[in-house]
């Protein structure tokens, strides 16, 4: 029936420019985040100063999640979109409004507690193997950050009302804002305030991420009313629809503070290693799996709305296809040529052992990339059909892996009994000899392999749930991707062997850039080509989309 047709071309033809849109602005957010990662590189490297940074802002991001993003879009978007579908905008305001004003006073209330008790979390829950001189840094640095908490209350839950009307400009332009803030406090605040001074550059990007929304608020003429509604029953049907998705993000979070606490304990920059492994990770992962999450999840809960599952498989698998074929070549390639890429950091205080240690973390997380990007899709779809109980199960699973591989594979365990935490090896200066640090590398390799695990459970239920998930296709791009990816390889690998035979490997950094652009080139075209070659309709269908061209059958 055509008033139930699985996602048409048109609506495909728009999540593809959507994406793209998305994916350009990401890129720009993450090359201004790398301009001041390379600064912030330069100037403490992987030491106690930038540990202590890392770690002040572990409970202000978790309030942040928790609270006043992604839990509460998840909850707040099906809701609200499902008012829009049914042209009651009157009521969608009106929810909107007592979602704002709780939010607001719940965040500022946890803000209030995290502030006072700073001390005891520091030193007790997060970072216990920190000395004196490095805890006082980080309370003061994380007391300055729950400012900016307050404010993401309000704008978290903008960048949820505008994507629920398909507008994804401003929300995808509000990281940069915070980033240009974070830039503004690492250009011009940094040396004469130190870290301090990047923190407080984080308060005045999370004043910009909000501000910049404030104008398509006006163009969806958005009406704010200042009444909390505590008898709303949607509120709290909201809040119910939350409650698991916070469990479930303090779960994610849960499992950060964990990392944190052991490599606390693996020596001076651990901390600072496995958050650097993280960032560059996190480059692709956002350019891919959320920049696809983000534009999908409207259409999906328009979809579950509608009832119509075919449209939901349709779209899910496109999405899912569009990762694969996106995220294995990029796996590929950063595990081949990261460790060159990392060593454009060095300099100032981010020396050659810093690359080595930061590249083994980034190596072990490449290896969770695309569970990481299909997370993005396969968790949206539960909640778009307002499920947001069983992603908690699967997270808690996940959750119990992590923990369990983090303690053994990262050496802690094994440390506790043998006793090797002595105080010099947690103060020896030269952290490339501590015998145990390299195992931070093994904290990111329990993260990989628990997504995965969380992953594999939420796709095997949603394949019952939806009668399918045009598995086989999905069988079909994955092997092919994979050929595609190991020649792209071969490729990329020839390029580092002929540097080397003509002595242009080690003599600088022009010729490491040069190696690095050639690889990355000639590693896709190679791929596009091999890509053609195997008949990947998906890569000729993105073109055509793109270019607005009529296209051939669907992608699903």
């Amino acid at each position: 029936m055509e008033q139930t047709q699985a996602v048409s071309t048109e609506t495909q033809r728009l999540l593809a420019r959507s994406t793209a849109m998305m994916v350009v602005i990401f890129g720009v957010t993450k090359a201004i985040s790398l301009a001041q990662t390379f600064i912030i590189a330069r100037f403490f490297g992987v030491g106690q100063s930038y540990d202590a940074y890392v770690t002040a802002n572990r409970i202000p991001e978790l309030i942040v999640v928790l609270i006043a993003g992604g839990a509460l879009n998840y909850a707040f978007i099906p809701l609200f979109s499902e008012y829009l579908t049914k042209g009651d905008k009157e009521r969608a305001w009106e929810l909107a409004s007592r979602v704002v004003n709780t939010v607001f006073l719940v965040a500022l209330f946890a803000s209030i507690l995290a502030f006072i008790f700073t001390p005891y979390l520091v030193r007790n829950v997060i970072a216990p193997g920190f000395d004196a001189s490095t805890t006082a840094q980080t309370i003061d640095l994380m007391r300055l950050l729950l400012v900016g908490t307050v404010v993401f209350s309000v704008s978290g839950l903008v960048s949820g009302i505008l994507q629920s009307h398909n507008r994804f400009f401003l929300p995808a332009i509000a990281p940069v804002m915070y980033d240009i803030g974070i830039l503004f406090g690492v250009v011009v605040l940094l040396r004469p305030l130190g870290l301090t001074g990047v923190a407080l550059g984080a308060v005045i990007g999370a004043f910009l991420h909000l501000f910049v929304q404030v104008f398509g608020l006006v163009r969806v003429k958005a009406r704010w009313r200042p009444q909390l509604g505590w008898n709303d029953p949607d509120l709290w049907r909201v809040l119910r629809l939350m409650l698991p998705r916070i469990i479930g993000l303090g779960v994610f979070q849960f499992n950060f503070l964990i990392m944190t606490n052991i490599a606390s304990r693996l020596g001076v920059g651990a901390i600072s290693a496995f958050d650097w492994g993280w960032r560059l990770m996190q480059i692709p992962q956002t350019l891919i799996g959320t920049a696809m999450g983000i534009v999908i999840f409207p259409t999906l809960a328009s979809l579950s709305s509608l009832g119509d599952e075919n449209g939901k498989r349709t779209a899910m698998s496109g999405a899912l296809r569009f990762i694969l074929i996106a995220c294995i070549p990029s796996a590929i390639g950063l595990i081949l040529i990261g460790q060159p890429l990392i060593s454009l950091l060095e300099g100032g205080a981010f020396d050659a052992s810093a690359s080595i240690l930061v590249y083994g973390t980034l190596r072990a997380f490449m290896l969770g990339l695309i569970a990481h990007s299909i997370l993005e899709i396969v968790a949206r779809s539960f909640y778009a059909d307002k499920d947001t109980f069983f992603p908690l199960v699967a997270a808690l699973i996940g959750a119990l892996v992590n923990v369990v591989l983090s303690f053994t594979l990262s050496g802690v365990a094994e440390a506790d009994v043998n006793n090797v935490f002595s105080l010099g090896i947690l103060n020896a200066p030269n952290i490339g000899t501590s015998p145990i640090f390299g195992n931070v590398s093994g904290l990111a390799l329990a993260n990989s392999i628990a997504t995965s695990v969380e992953v594999g459970i939420l796709l095997f239920v949603l394949r019952r749930r939806w009668h399918g998930i045009h598995e086989r296709t999905l069988a079909s791009t994955t092997l092919k991707a994979l050929v595609a990816s190991l020649v792209m390889g071969l490729a990329v690998i020839g390029v580092e062997i002929a540097f080397n035979v003509l002595g242009l490997r080690e003599r600088g950094t022009l010729f490491t850039v040069g190696m690095i652009s050639i690889q990355a080139i000639l590693g896709g075209v190679v791929f596009f080509g091999v890509a053609l070659a195997l008949k990947m309709d998906e890569v000729m269908y993105i073109v055509r989309v793109l270019l607005r061209r009529p296209t051939a059958p669907q992608l699903a």
